[in-house]
């Protein structure tokens, strides 16, 4: 019975771990490249004032910030795919949790991620319908560039 009752308490420990640490450590190492990339840049900046002082910086710093990319209709339909999915299975699994173990706590915790995935999945599919001839036409534009 005892070990019945660790196995649940483990699995638990792993699943709220799993649920908690795995986003801030996304976050944190999405945070730590783009601060990487900061300091990189800003020492090529010193490097080339230091070598050359008279050197016009504004045309420097815009030839090294790149174009923001914009993404196609597909792209963004997809994103909202992945992250339906993504949404939708964590709060399955919490909605399961909360039934296997009795808790409401999980049951209303699962409640905002399933709603939110169902969401993005329904804005997905709508999506994709309504806007079939857009995704057509930059998909021609794409092919013809």
């Amino acid at each position: 019975m005892n070990d019945v009752i660790l196995c649940e308490s483990i699995v638990k420990i792993f699943f709220i771990v799993g649920v908690c640490a795995v986003p801030v450590l996304v976050i944190w190492f999405d945070a730590r490249k783009k601060m990487n990339e900061t300091n990189n840049r800003t020492q090529l900046l010193l490097t080339a004032l230091e070598k050359n002082p008279d050197m016009d910086m504004s045309e420097l710093v815009s030839k090294m910030t790149p174009a923001p990319k914009e993404k196609l209709l597909k792209e963004k339909l997809l994103t909202k795919l992945l992250w339906g999915c993504i949404l939708t299975g964590i709060g399955i699994a919490l909605l399961v949790l909360a039934l296997y173990d009795n808790a409401a706590m999980f049951l209303l915790i699962g409640g905002f991620p399933f709603a939110t995935g169902v969401a993005f999945l329904i804005n997905y599919f709508l999506g994709k319908k309504m806007l079939a001839n857009e995704i057509e036409a930059e998909e021609r534009n794409m092919t013809q560039a």
